[in-house]
């Protein structure tokens, strides 16, 4: 074995633990700065150091950041919340949070320790407002509403607002205000729902659409109901319709619009 004079072995250890220094700052995380809006005047400066972990059950993680605030507003910060969510490095969501402020004097800076739970290792975070003041309002991202789409049968092609959304059934986010819903199905007729979603609907409503064939009409009820039948009849009070091979009487108040279908006139 070949040695080496004793204060080139020095040398080679002080190049080893300087090399394995580097390695280890190397594998800290740098902070992450985010500005909050991300276009026009920015409000708020985040600033989010490494994350440490203090505990896991399974794949469960629980980890603390230290996180830093600044007020880059002209005026004070009354009262404001944000979400923050974690991401791993193949950008899927494995974490949510939630930072709190309040009193938050134009540039001021407040310090503080933020803990959340995640299912993986983090690599990047985000924030978004969940809660804002009054002035700050028109800042805030568009409520949504979460509504299960649905049509008979199933597995036709969504389309919202004339945008690809997958084949029914769905579950989307959707905004307050109109919407068109678009179904089509190889062997089915295309069919168009008019959707209207109020500012104070709540999440968990459904909507099903009944495709309809060359061969039947479409009747669709005041209450967004859709129906796919023969018209039998229409008086001025009601309408009686076949639906399965039974015939369905309803009251003229209750539809909204039916769709006939051309039909060959009877020899």
């Amino acid at each position: 074995m070949r040695s080496f004079p004793g204060h080139l072995s020095r040398t080679f250890a002080l190049v080893a633990l300087i090399g394995s220094a580097c390695y280890l700052f190397a594998k800290d995380q740098p902070p992450q700065v985010l500005t909050w809006p991300q276009s026009g005047g920015a409000v708020l400066r985040f600033t989010f150091g490494k994350f440490k972990e203090v505990g896991s059950i399974g794949s469960q993680r629980s980890y603390v950041i230290d996180t830093q605030a600044e007020n880059l507003w002209s005026k004070p910060l009354t009262d404001a919340s944000f979400l923050l969510y974690l991401y791993d490095k193949n950008k899927t969501r494995i974490g949510e949070g939630w930072i709190s402020l309040s009193n938050l004097a134009p540039g001021q800076v407040v310090k503080f320790a933020t803990t959340i739970a995640a299912a993986g290792t983090p690599a990047s975070l985000s924030v978004t407002p969940k809660q804002l003041p009054a002035e700050l309002a028109p800042m805030a991202p568009a409520r949504k509403v979460s509504l299960t789409i649905n049509s008979v049968p199933q597995g036709a092609v969504l389309k919202v607002d004339g945008v690809d959304a997958g084949e029914t059934p769905k579950i989307l986010q959707l905004t307050a205000g109109k919407h068109t819903l678009h179904f089509s199905k190889e062997g089915f007729n295309d069919g168009t729902f008019p959707l209207e979603i109020g500012p104070d609907d709540a999440s968990g409503g459904s909507v099903s659409y009944e495709l309809g064939t060359s061969a039947h009409d479409t009747i669709e009820l005041r209450d967004g109901t859709v129906l796919t039948g023969d018209l039998l009849s229409l008086t001025a009070t009601d309408a009686t319709v076949r639906i399965a091979g039974a015939a369905q009487r309803f009251d003229r108040n209750q539809i909204k619009r039916i769709l006939l279908v051309e039909r060959e006139p009877a020899q």
